[in-house]
C-alpha cells in the first residue's frame, strides 16, 4: 500500500469517527451541556408521619409547592420512633440535601446534633426553639404564634356555643367546649392558652374542658378523650393533638356536635362536623425557607417567627359552616383578628398567662 493510500485510509477513519461522535450527539458538533442536578431539598417526620392531615402534612405541602415552583427534587422521610430522628435528618444531609426540615418540637436535640455534624447542609427546625447563643450557624428554628389563632377560634367557640346555639342542631345550650391535647409541649400550650383566653373574652361563663392525650399518634384516645367531654355537654371540641386529634374530630362527627381542626384546613375530616381550624402557616414557613436558601439568604444561627401580621396564624374559611355561622360571629372573628394586628389584644401564650387552671 502507498505512502499517499494509507494517510488517505487513515483520514477516512477519522472522518468516520467524527462522524459518529456527531450523530450519537444528535448531529450536534458539540454535546450539550448535561443537565444540571435539581436542588435536593429534605423533610424528615415526627412519628405521627404523612397521613395525619395537619402538621406533617402541611409540613410537606411546603416542599410541593416549592418543587412545583423551583423545580428542587422534594424527598421526605417518615420517623417511626425518636430514635429515628438523627438517622433521618443525617441521611437526608448526607444524600446531598440542600435543605433538611426537621418537623416538630420533640425533634429539637436531634436537629442540633445534625446540624453539626453536616455544617455544609441548611437545617430548619419547625416549631423548634434554636437558642442563638448556643447553634450552629446553618441551622433555624421556625415558630409560630399559635396562641394567636388559638383566640381567633376560642371566639368562634364562645359565640357558638351559647349565643348561637340555634344555628346548628350540633350546637346545644349547655355552654361548654372541650380541648383534646396531645403532648403537652409549648406549641401545644400556646393553642390550649389563645384558645381559652378566645373563648372567655365572648362568653366569661363558658366551661372549657380540657384533657392531655399524651400521644400524637393514637386516635383511639383522642376519640376517647373527645367522647368524655362530649358526655360532660361539650358541643364544640378543638383538637390540638395530631393524629391523635383525628379521633377527636371523628368522635365529635359520630356525637353529632362540632369540632375545630388545627394547624391545616382540616374541614375534609368531617365537613358537617367542623366549623373551621385554628391554622399556623406551616406550609408558608417552609416555603420561604427553601426560597430564601436558594436566593442564598438563609441566615441561620437563631430564629424566625411567624404570626398574624405575616398572615400566617388565624382561622381557616367556615367552608361548609359558612352559612350556618351568624354574620355577628363573622365580625367577632374579623375584630378579633384586627385588635391583634394592631396589638390592642395579645393573646396569651401560657396558661399562667390566660388564667386556665384546667
Amino acid at each position: 500500500m502507498s505512502k499517499m493510500t494509507k494517510i488517505t485510509v487513515i483520514m477516512l477513519v477519522i472522518s468516520m469517527v467524527f462522524a459518529g461522535l456527531i450523530f450519537a450527539n444528535g448531529g450536534s458538533e458539540t454535546a450539550p451541556a448535561a443537565e444540571k442536578s435539581k436542588v435536593i431539598i429534605g423533610m424528615a417526620t415526627d412519628v405521627g408521619g404523612l397521613g395525619d392531615k395537619s402538621f406533617n402534612d402541611g409540613s410537606y405541602q411546603g416542599l410541593l409547592d416549592a418543587k412545583a415552583d423551583f423545580g428542587i427534587d422534594a424527598r421526605v422521610v417518615e420517623s417511626k420512633q425518636q430514635t429515628d430522628y438523627v438517622p433521618n435528618l443525617s441521611g437526608l444531609a448526607e444524600d446531598g440535601a440542600q435543605v433538611v426540615f426537621a418537623v416538630g418540637f420533640l425533634m429539637g436535640d436531634a436537629l442540633i446534633e445534625a446540624a453539626e455534624n453536616h455544617p455544609d447542609t441548611s437545617f430548619a427546625g419547625i416549631d423548634i426553639f434554636v437558642d442563638p447563643s448556643k447553634a450552629p450557624k446553618n441551622v433555624e428554628g421556625l415558630l409560630f404564634k399559635e396562641q394567636e389563632s388559638g383566640y381567633v377560634a376560642g371566639v368562634v367557640a364562645g359565640l357558638l356555643t351559647k349565643k348561637y346555639a340555634s344555628a346548628s342542631d350540633r350546637l346545644n345550650d349547655d355552654n361548654v367546649v372541650g380541648m383534646v391535647l396531645g403532648m403537652d409541649i409549648p406549641p401545644v400550650e400556646r393553642y390550649q392558652a389563645g384558645f381559652y383566653a378566645g373563648v372567655k373574652s365572648v362568653n366569661p361563663d363558658c366551661k372549657v374542658l380540657s384533657v392531655v392525650t399524651g400521644t400524637f399518634t393514637d386516635q383511639a384516645k383522642g376519640k376517647e378523650a373527645a367522647l368524655a367531654m362530649i358526655e360532660q355537654g361539650a358541643d364544640i371540641i378543638f383538637q390540638i393533638a395530631g393524629l391523635t386529634g383525628l379521633g377527636a374530630i371523628n368522635a365529635a362527627n359520630e356525637a353529632g356536635v362540632a369540632a375545630i381542626g388545627v394547624d391545616v384546613d382540616q374541614s375534609g375530616v368531617a365537613p358537617d362536623a367542623v366549623i373551621t381550624s385554628a391554622i399556623k402557616g406551616i406550609t408558608r414557613a417552609v416555603y420561604l425557607t427553601i426560597k430564601a436558601d436558594l436566593e442564598g439568604t438563609f441566615e441561620g444561627g437563631g430564629n424566625k417567627v411567624f404570626g398574624i401580621n405575616e398572615d400566617t396564624t388565624g382561622i381557616s374559611p367556615f367552608n361548609k359552616w359558612d352559612s350556618i355561622v351568624p354574620g355577628d360571629v363573622k365580625a367577632a372573628v374579623q375584630k378579633a383578628i384586627d385588635d391583634l394586628k394592631s396589638g390592642k389584644v395579645v393573646a396569651p401564650a401560657s396558661r399562667k398567662e390566660a388564667g386556665y387552671e384546667g
